[in-house]
């Protein structure tokens, strides 16, 4: 590991069998936490790069729970919509709202997520408050993705190994370092989904994770940042401000758009109006969305996220359609109902 570290600490980038060497060392029990320590910090301190990142999602992948979906003969495309998190605007959870209204419009949502770290809530936390079944066996996700269109992958499962790396992992951020751990969050689906909307923390992450996730064999791969009025980042499509959305895919260019509320007859909103609560609040806003109670500015939010999210799917001509699309999934009850079906099939 010394070799590594001073291989870092000269700013050289890792070749992809010194990253694979890296990665089974942070995964190692046994090897001693304060070296780790200063593998990652000198890997933060050089600064990471897309092919480091996508060597290390790969190594990291080949130690996860395999889920086996290819074993399922499936009616959609794959697809997981997410976030990097710390955006620190404590908005409500509107991917995972937004995955219901993407299932119901033929999606097959693989959801892949962990308990909130920088948010109040996090994917598991508003799942679990609505009475879904956050950490079922693998074979029972695979019954559930078979059965309900849709189910839920709660990392600490699929990702055993990472627990020799979680006392290195809490010592840096005590410290305030930001690892590569920071970034891979999204990456780390192990049932490697043919379709990905990604919200990143950085307008400068687009690109990069564009090229990773295009590395990693994703069919299509749109990433998004969007902004408030004031300049403060978001990693979701955003109400609040302009979004800027880098697409890649192994069938497609890529390509890289700004868009805002405006394109798609949608009124700006204030941070404020968009901000959630606990697991429990953020819940019941979910509920009240996808039943068409809440007709308001978190509505709308969810409706440019999952409208994204179909487009990047190929199940929209665009995203205009793809919210409109999302209106009428909601306004059917089809996105409330794959609600009723995760809860059934994922108990």
């Amino acid at each position: 590991m010394d070799a590594l570290i001073h291989h870092l600490e000269d700013k050289q980038e890792l070749s992809r069998r010194e990253v694979e060497v890296a990665a089974g060392l942070l995964l190692d029990p046994a090897a001693p936490d304060e070296k780790k320590a200063r593998l990652l910090e000198a890997l933060s301190r050089k600064g990471e790069t897309p092919s480091e990142i996508a060597g290390f999602v790969e190594a990291f992948l080949s130690h996860a729970v395999e889920p086996h979906l290819g074993l399922l003969e499936l009616d959609g495309p794959t697809l997981d919509v997410c976030g990097t998190g710390g955006d620190q605007l404590d908005l409500f959870n509107v991917s995972t709202t937004s995955m219901f209204i993407a299932a119901a419009a033929g999606a097959v949502v693989v959801k892949h997520g962990n308990r909130g770290i920088t948010s109040k809530s996090g994917g598991a936390d508003v799942l679990e408050a609505l009475g879904v079944r956050i950490d079922p066996p693998v074979d029972d996700f695979r019954r559930c993705i078979e059965r309900a269109g849709l189910g839920f992958m709660f990392a600490p499962i699929y990702h055993p190994a990472f627990k020799a790396v979680a006392p290195v992992r809490k010592l840096l951020a005590a410290r305030g370092v930001k690892t590569i751990f920071n970034l891979i969050g999204p990456l780390l689906n192990p049932a490697r989904p043919q379709c990905q909307l990604v919200g990143v923390f950085s307008r400068e992450l687009c690109p990069a994770f564009a090229e990773i996730l295009q590395r990693l064999g994703r069919d299509s791969a749109w990433v998004v940042h969007g902004t408030t009025g004031d300049g403060r980042s978001v990693d979701e499509v955003s109400l609040m401000g302009s979004t800027r959305i880098f697409k890649a895919g192994l069938y497609q260019d890529m390509d890289d758009e700004e868009v805002r509320p405006r394109d798609f007859g949608l009124h700006h909103a204030e941070v404020e109006a968009l901000q959630g609560g606990d697991a429990t609040v953020n819940a019941a806003i979910l509920e009240a969305i996808l039943s068409g109670r809440e007709t308001g500015p978190k509505r709308d939010m969810v409706l440019m996220n999952s409208g994204t999210a179909l487009a990047c799917a190929g199940l929209a001509d665009d995203i205009g359609n793809g919210i409109e699309i999302s209106r009428e999934m909601i306004s059917s009850g089809a996105a409330m109902e794959k609600l009723r079906l995760l809860r059934k099939f994922s108990a």
